[in-house]
């Protein structure tokens, strides 16, 4: 008998990018009556969080690339939620505008609600594992 469908119940990478899903849904659940995703989400707070860093670093710090990092700051400014500003050399900056940084506040509030809901799903030393095993599996 093949058992290659248990094999494929127990991916690493199939469970987690099941896993990854269900939680993005979650999370962008939540964040959509704001306008935003939890991508921009990430976004909006690198920004805030490392506010003299070119937009170049970012990519990494929020896992896009920089052609989707570039998308996505385009989307953030059209909604008037983060400007570009010029750094030293040919460096661009992030800057979150006031409405950006009122709508973070919202937003994390939001993030710490789903955040809630899905760590009372699991026990504290779960959600540690989780947490140190997906760190582990994603480092380069």
């Amino acid at each position: 008998m093949d058992n290659s469908a248990d094999k494929l119940s127990q991916c690493l990478v199939l469970n987690t990018v099941s896993a990854a899903r269900v939680l993005l849904r979650r999370y962008d659940q939540r964040l959509r009556v704001h306008g935003v995703t939890v991508q921009q989400f990430a976004l909006l707070a690198a920004i805030r969080s490392h506010p003299s860093e070119p937009v170049a670093a970012f990519a990494q710090k929020v896992a896009l690339d920089r052609t989707s990092l570039t998308r996505s700051l385009d989307l953030l400014e059209k909604k008037g939620l983060v400007r570009r500003v010029s750094g030293t050399g040919n460096a661009r900056l992030g800057a979150l505008t006031e409405a950006g940084d009122r709508l973070l506040d919202t937003l994390q509030g939001e993030w710490l609600a789903a955040q809630s809901e899905l760590t009372a799903r699991v026990t504290e030393t779960e959600a540690a594992t989780y947490l140190r095993v997906a760190k582990a599996l994603s480092q380069e």
